[in-house]
């Protein structure tokens, strides 16, 4: 009997977007069964390859050219955004200002600056509506250093200027947002890929920090920071999400009232697959790596969660795996022998474990 089989992965951060991913798995699935409906829905959480996720969905969205804006480490790199066919605009943190840009790893100096250079030129553009990803961030700035390429101006005790990156933070004295750009007229959403607070020990600082390269010292450094920053801000830095992308999505929130959203539900609204959940007999999700974290507001672990609660039976295919998901899984690591030969070419690995999900799946 024909199954209708969703194929609906995250991306495999810094190897393939979830459009490659899940037209490789796809590929392996057909080699065994080729009579089933499989539909092609690649997923993102507001992390790296949302831009990519989203216009498979939005044919007529169009991505548009923002020229070279600030990396997170101060050099150039290109910046881009996406025109909704509504004329509203979707930014990647992940894109301009993402841990994958820097060259060494530096959580107290790294900046949001380029994002906000890009959600300039969006705004400078007319977009009537911004949705800004948050995910894969290589800072903890709280943002900043994106409003201040919006407008926003930081001050020392001397009346200096406050140089970019968190590390600095704890120095600010005055907030001048005279200046700052106003928000869109339909609003700003952040779509967030954790439900971490901005503080605290499940916080921007002490979660995602050493993630970053910040040592235990730095960790408490920009605890510090982002607390006395909370303190002039205001905001409401213990919303679920708020910690998301270093602190991003608290400063947006803060200072342009932006709405926090689970990044992984929208994206997943895009793709129509809630409404296809009756006709579905398999969900084959994966990512990178499957751990802890992937339960937390993750797509894998909504996707879990969500197939669970509709008796849909569900395949996790991932980079790696450390802790075991419910349903069948698959690692690349075990199924191309060795990390070195999963990285070398995961096409070939995803299409290997697509067949084998067939195989499992199809009883």
């Amino acid at each position: 009997m024909a199954l209708t089989v969703a194929i609906a992965p995250d991306s495999f951060k810094g190897s393939l977007d979830a459009l490659a991913v899940a037209l490789a798995i796809a590929e392996g699935w057909a080699s065994v069964r080729g009579e089933d409906d499989l539909r092609i829905l690649p997923q993102a959480d507001g992390g790296e390859g949302t831009l990519v996720a989203l216009a498979h969905y939005f044919p007529a969205a169009r991505l548009v050219d923002a020229g070279w804006v600030t990396g997170p480490d101060g050099r150039p790199v290109r910046g881009r955004w996406l025109r909704l066919p509504d004329g509203g605009a979707v930014v990647e943190l992940a894109e301009v200002s993402g841990l994958s840009l820097m060259r060494r790893h530096d959580a107290t100096g790294a900046t949001t600056r380029g994002l906000g250079e890009v959600i300039a030129h969006a705004v400078e553009a007319g977009a009537p509506i911004l949705t800004i990803a948050l995910g894969g961030s290589a800072c903890t700035d709280a943002g900043l250093g994106a409003l201040r390429a919006l407008g926003l101006e930081l001050y020392g005790a001397d009346g200096s200027t406050i140089v970019d990156g968190g590390g600095a933070l704890a120095d600010v004295r005055t907030v001048d947002t005279s200046r700052l750009k106003r928000r869109p007229a339909g609003g700003v959403a952040t779509l967030t890929d954790v439900t971490a607070p901005l503080l605290g020990p499940r916080g921007a600082a002490a979660v995602f920090a050493p993630q970053k390269g910040a040592t235990p010292k730095q960790v408490a450094e920009l605890e510090n920071a982002l607390r006395h920053v909370s303190t002039m801000l205001g905001g409401a830095p213990e919303a679920p999400g708020a910690g998301a992308a270093g602190g991003t999505a608290y400063g947006f929130q803060a200072l342009w009232g932006a709405r926090l959203e689970s990044g992984a539900l929208y994206v997943r609204r895009a793709s129509g697959l809630d409404a296809m959940l009756p006709e579905l007999d398999v969900i084959v999700t994966g990512e990178g790596q499957f751990d802890h974290q992937s339960t937390r507001g993750k797509v894998v672990g909504e996707l879990l969660s969500l197939a669970a609660a509709a008796g849909v039976r569900t395949g996790v295919i991932a980079g790696q795996i450390t802790m075991r998901p419910q349903g069948w899984s698959a690692a690349l690591v075990d199924v191309a022998g060795s990390v070195k030969e999963a990285r070398r070419d995961p096409t070939r690995w995803l299409r290997i474990a697509g067949a084998q999900a067939a195989s499992a799946l199809a009883g």
